[in-house]
């Protein structure tokens, strides 16, 4: 899966740090990122220097609405791609899909590649202040106040919007519902397992594991 994510520089508040475009991502290393300006200017990073326009709109968008945030993740990723063209937001069928309970956006329109800033700030508006989207006709945008966190819940979202496309469709095939968790037991199990805290200490273990596997410490 190809992410695409961007985080705050600590030095320069206004700067943030993202994956250069036509790098592939099984390649990058943290010496490959590019900083770029309030303005999409590059001004400092790898050997390929190239923005994405539409990463610089949206990514931008997010930061600027949400100053808290350090770390936005973005990617058309399968089950995520699909689940957004059914115009629906994510249902609370399991535990793991309680940790986006009223804490995840619909973005219900979609308007070509977003390389207008309007349509940035339309998507940055639509998340609010949740910490996750789906961005129809798209993909899922993800946010947190650490990079981990932030990476934590895009594979979270994309586990969760795997499972329900495959329970809604044995569901059907069984000409009934999926069982929803109500409101009370949803919002119960968030506090436990949807709070900032929760989404970076369930990252770290991939974070190890990956930094086992490839020799490298990505504390950069």
């Amino acid at each position: 899966m190809r992410l695409r994510w961007a985080f705050w520089d600590p030095v320069h508040p206004d700067h943030f740090w993202v994956n250069p475009f036509g790098v592939a991502w099984p390649l990058l290393k943290a010496s490959d990122l590019i900083l770029v300006n309030p303005e999409g200017e590059v001004v400092e990073g790898g050997p390929v220097r190239l923005l994405n326009a539409a990463a610089y709109m949206i990514h931008h968008a997010v930061h600027e609405a949400r100053p808290e945030i350090k770390c936005v993740a973005h990617s058309h990723s399968i089950y995520g791609r699909a689940f957004c063209t059914l115009g629906r937001n994510l249902d609370t069928i399991t535990q793991d899909s309680c940790a986006f309970h009223n804490d995840i956006a619909l973005y219900s329109s979609f308007k070509g590649v977003v390389l207008a800033e309007d349509e940035g700030i339309a998507i940055a508006k639509a998340l609010g202040h949740g910490k996750a989207a789906l961005l129809q006709n798209h993909g899922l945008l993800t946010c947190a106040r650490s990079i981990e966190a932030a990476v934590f819940w895009f594979m979270s979202l994309e586990k969760c919007c795997h499972a329900q496309l495959l329970a809604d469709a044995a569901a059907g095939g069984r000409g009934g519902e999926t069982v929803k968790i109500d409101d009370k037991d949803a919002e119960y199990t968030y506090k436990t397992v949807g709070t900032e805290m929760a989404g970076w200490f369930s990252a770290k273990p991939t974070f190890d594991v990956m930094e086992s596997e490839a020799g490298i410490d990505y504390r950069w």
